[in-house]
């Protein structure tokens, strides 16, 4: 990493530094999911097991292949427990526009577009489930928030000519993720009502922001991508602050 990365990122990682440290993130307490199968994914490290890389514009390196550029910069994205750790290419690539992305910033917008869309999802489940004003108007502002910042990643992606599903990693186990919660989770929120649906929304939103949180701290320490770099920033210090405003929610 150059020097000068190295001193754009200490603002944006102090700044999320401060926001995890404040939540204390595993969600434990009234809220907490319950363990096992099927249950809502916990705090997690940095990253998903198989992280999805783009396919570069014509004539650049591809950022996932060390057979390509054996001498490539090279940074380890651990997975979530159990899973093997992920080698990510570092190295730059010029964008149309002349900016420079690397394979860790398009593995965080692609992963990060279905993480929000499962968001988005649990959200909009709330108005019929609850009357939990708080909730509800958490539902909202996730809604609000995280709907159009996946049309600005898709925007990202379509600027730099690169697909939302790589076709080299067809089949992407997106459940991989930090924070995605299984099909069965998302069931038992479904059927849930009332103060029972209130406990299970807690539990698992909190657990899919701190995902989120994880995700956008790797990208932070090794993203090239200025654009890339605000998103991850913002999106770790909201979610941050939501997990918080969720605790409280179910404390009082």
């Amino acid at each position: 990493m150059h020097w000068a990365r190295r001193l754009r990122v200490v603002g944006p990682l102090a700044l999320v530094a401060v926001a995890a440290a404040a939540v204390a993130v595993s969600v434990s307490g009234p809220g907490a999911a319950p363990t096992g199968a099927g249950a809502p994914a916990g705090p997690a490290p940095a990253s998903a097991g198989a992280p999805s890389l783009g396919s570069p514009p014509p004539g650049a390196r591809s950022p996932g292949s060390p057979a390509a550029d054996p001498g490539a910069t090279r940074v380890i994205v651990p997975g979530r427990p159990g899973d093997p750790a992920t080698v990510v290419s570092a190295d730059e690539v010029q964008a149309p526009d002349g900016s420079a992305y690397n394979g860790i910033d398009a593995w965080f917008i692609r992963m990060m577009i279905p993480h929000h869309a499962q968001a988005v999802q649990m959200a909009a489940l709330a108005p019929d489930r609850t009357t939990h004003r708080g909730i509800l108007a958490l539902a909202d502002r996730i809604r609000a928030a995280q709907a159009p910042e996946i049309q600005a990643m898709r925007g990202w992606l379509s600027a730099r000519q690169l697909p939302e599903n790589d076709p080299a990693h067809a089949g992407h186990d997106h459940g991989a993720m930090p924070g995605m919660q299984t099909p069965e989770a998302m069931r038992r929120l479904a059927s849930a009502r009332g103060a029972e649906f209130d406990r299970l929304f807690v539990a698992m939103m909190s657990a899919h922001h701190q995902g989120a949180i994880d995700m956008a701290v790797s990208v932070l320490k090794s993203g090239q991508d200025q654009q890339v770099e605000s998103l991850a920033t913002g999106i770790a210090a909201e979610q941050a602050a939501e997990i918080n405003r969720m605790r409280q929610l179910l404390a009082r």
